[in-house]
């Protein structure tokens, strides 16, 4: 059946239906008119490079049909094509896998030049044609459609995942802006298997190109008392999961834990499985990676203070009160206190991240939330201060919160 000119429900929307998901946006095809037509109908033009529009009362995107032909490097270079008299198949023979390039029209008939339909049926994501080649942050993004729909079975057609082994070795990825990037990895990493995203990054070697910092350390061994999946590698996936769990889809809590153990990839050899002070080596790292991808100061702060410190949350059931003070300083807990939930969670996620050890209780994250509501409560105003000025006022105040802390041993 091919498809005359009108309006068409495209992409995620009618995939999702078809997966029984609820759609989250709805994105629209308009076949055979003009940007004049357009704005003559009461849309609103949003487009720079090509034409589109948002709907006068439900503010939906509208986009007119269109081609595209790859001029340049990366995610724009591109000579866009939008004339009435581009086809829907045309326009849906641009997009990138065959489960995003399905249509129905204002009747609800469903138009599938490409075979979507079955690939759905058969778990696949797989690339509509060789254009898929042309856009480099194609690579980003069937890695997160396989994490997203990692739970329903879906995996990558070789033939696509081999292609994009290609998109890798051309160095097309180096193209990419960081800032989009970024907002790949914060999708992705808020879905229920960020693990799947990472693996398959690997699989095709973006990993190596795009966080070589991670990539290294598949095949680092770990103690294999503390670590029964020994690969720091694996660790790292497990424990990504976890946090998927823990976060409640928190990109910031599972984008730290990718980088909690990047210091384990710089220990010399000759001192596997041990990795002495991994912590300390692993942020400056962690500045590299968040400084590369333009990550807000929030998620880097976090990243940061996860990297440094997630020992310290590990031990600190048999740690002195001083000490159990001296890390709510270090991460500025007092001052913002919001920062420690995500904190507890992302140690949590490592603590858990471990064959044979997923549902070990976490006692610290509980211990280190009632030390802080403790110290939190002592406050200069509130002290006997008498007599006393300038920094004797912060050590009368550390005195008064460190027996708050250990009060609760009492």
């Amino acid at each position: 059946m091919s498809a005359t000119p009108g309006t068409y429900l495209v992409g995620g929307a009618v995939r999702d239906a078809l997966l029984g998901l609820q759609a989250v946006e709805k994105d629209w095809v308009v076949v055979g008119s003009t940007p004049g037509e357009m704005l003559k109908q009461g849309y609103k033009q949003v487009g720079a490079s090509f034409p589109v529009f948002l709907h006068p009362q439900s503010g939906e995107e509208y986009a007119l049909a269109r081609t595209e032909k790859k001029q340049g490097h990366g995610y724009h270079g591109f000579k866009v094509d939008f004339h009435p008299g581009v086809t829907l198949e045309e326009d849906l023979l641009r997009r990138d896998l065959t489960v995003n390039a399905m249509a129905q029209d204002e009747k609800g008939r469903l138009f599938d030049p490409y075979g979507g339909q079955r690939d759905l049926e058969l778990r696949v994501l797989r690339h509509v044609s060789d254009a898929f080649a042309e856009d480099p942050l194609r690579v980003l993004r069937v890695a997160r459609f396989a994490a997203r729909f990692a739970g329903l079975g879906f995996t990558v057609h070789e033939s696509t995942l081999a292609m994009m082994r290609d998109i890798v070795d051309s160095g097309e990825l180096g193209y990419l802006a960081p800032e989009r990037t970024w907002r790949e990895f914060e999708s992705a990493l808020s879905t229920g298997k960020p693990s799947r995203f990472i693996s398959v990054l690997r699989d095709c070697g973006a990993l190596a190109a795009l966080l070589p910092e991670v990539d290294v350390l598949f095949g680092v061994p770990q103690p294999e008392e503390y670590h029964p999946e020994i690969d720091t590698g694996v660790h790292v996936l497990m424990a990504l999961d976890a946090a998927a769990g823990l976060s409640n889809g928190s990109a910031n809590v599972v984008f730290a834990v990718l980088l909690h153990d990047l210091g384990k990839g710089l220990t010399e050899k000759r001192y596997w499985p041990s990795h002495l002070r991994h912590e300390a080596a692993g942020v400056p790292l962690v500045d590299a990676v968040c400084s590369r991808l333009k990550v807000p100061n929030a998620v880097h702060d976090l990243a940061r203070k996860v990297c440094a410190n997630h020992l310290t949350c590990h031990r600190i059931l048999e740690a002195r009160p001083v000490t159990v003070l001296r890390l709510l300083e270090r991460l500025d807990a007092f001052r913002q206190p919001g920062l420690l939930p995500d904190y507890i969670a992302a140690c949590k996620s490592d603590y858990l991240g471990r064959k044979g050890l997923e549902d070990r209780p976490y006692r610290q994250g509980e211990y280190l939330r009632l030390a802080h509501g403790a110290a939190a409560a002592i406050r200069a105003r509130d002290l006997d201060l008498e007599g006393v000025s300038g920094p004797q006022v912060g050590e009368h105040l550390q005195r008064a919160r460190i027996e708050a802390i250990a009060a609760l041993a009492g």
